[in-house]
């Protein structure tokens, strides 16, 4: 599979010049405009902070929480090429005490000409980049992949995207399979392939296909499926996506199944209401101490054009042990 992968990303990247000539007039205006622009910057500031009260087995805590911040710049130099670099300081959690670690998120160079998207270095990954931003809510909670390790959210590698049309896109990746925070420490490499569809204003599916190599005898290779569908439009949005993982861990036959279905309603011109449910589980409950299902309900108001604030109720549900009960007031403030 991953030679047929690093096949499809070289005839994307060599090849697809060729298809210009089936451009629309609509396509070569907007190109000539990109060309023309000016050079431009941005600086990227997020930061995810919470109030949050917890309890499970009969034992509560509260406290104040800095999730995460994100500090980094954004250039454009004209002609279709973008630098971004991005600092990712938050608490890993590996680490037992209140240490904060930061990390090189985003260090990439992107490159695009008409449908052609080229993009190098430590880049955003594609598994679940699409319904992240679907979910729209990451400093509330994670998106299901990114919340049960399915996958990484960045990485060091390249990748390739092609608009064929208006309504149809595919996208190759190739990368370390390490995640941002690690170095690679082996010669296996992690290939994906997506494909995207909007066959009508608002509606998106995608389907998501991915191979980590194992690099050691005894280890098997790591499988990732996924398959997304939404609809969103001013009013409202509902989207919900399924994913699998086979041989979790390079282990044979360790896989994990989950879905995730999420949706919000515009209840007034500053305040969003949303609600999301997942389910985990694994086969022959070799992880069932980590299957769970999740509930999370609230509201988020926009304080102008910079802040966030969204009160939010969360349930877990266990396979194993008592259920616990969150409630939490997340907090956003970005540029």
């Amino acid at each position: 599979m991953k030679f047929v992968l690093i096949a499809i990303l070289t005839f994307m990247s060599v090849n697809v010049m060729a298809m210009d000539s089936v451009a629309t007039e609509k396509g070569k205006v907007e190109n000539k405009v990109a060309e023309s622009e000016e050079p431009k910057g941005k600086a990227i500031v997020s930061v995810f902070a919470n109030f949050n009260m917890a309890m499970q087995n009969g034992v509560s805590k509260c406290g104040f929480q800095l999730d995460r911040s994100y500090v980094g710049y954004q250039y454009s130099l004209g002609k279709g090429l973008e630098l971004k670099a991005v600092m990712d300081i938050g608490k890993p959690s590996v680490v037992d005490d209140y240490h904060y670690v930061a990390y090189i998120k985003n260090a990439q160079v992107s490159w695009k000409h008409k449908g052609l998207t080229l993009t190098g270095g430590m880049i955003s990954t594609t598994q679940f980049n699409m319904q992240e931003k679907f979910w729209g809510y990451r400093y509330i909670y994670k998106s299901f992949q990114d919340q049960y390790k399915f996958g990484s959210s960045a990485d060091l590698g390249l990748s390739v995207a092609y608009k064929f049309a208006d309504w149809v896109s595919a996208d190759v990746i190739m990368t370390n399979g390490e995640g941002y925070k690690k170095i690679q420490g082996d010669l296996g490499f992690q290939y994906g392939l997506g494909l995207t569809f909007t066959p009508v204003e608002g509606l998106s599916l995608r389907l998501y296909g991915g191979l980590n190599d194992a690099t050691e005898a005894e280890k098997v290779n790591v499988y990732n499926y996924a398959a997304f569908v939404g609809y969103k439009n001013k009013v409202f949005s509902l989207g919900g996506e399924f994913a699998m993982m086979q041989n979790s861990g390079n282990v044979k036959s360790r896989n994990q199944l989950g879905c995730s279905v999420y949706g919000s309603v515009k209840a007034h011109k500053i305040v969003d209401v949303y609600a999301r449910w997942d389910m985990l589980t694994s086969n022959n409950g070799w992880n069932a101490a980590k299957d769970e299902m999740a509930v999370i309900a609230g509201a988020q108001v926009k304080l102008g054009k910079y802040v966030k604030i969204a009160p939010n109720f969360r349930m877990t549900i266990p396979k194993e042990g008592e259920n616990k009960y969150m409630a939490y007031v997340s907090c956003y403030f970005g540029l």
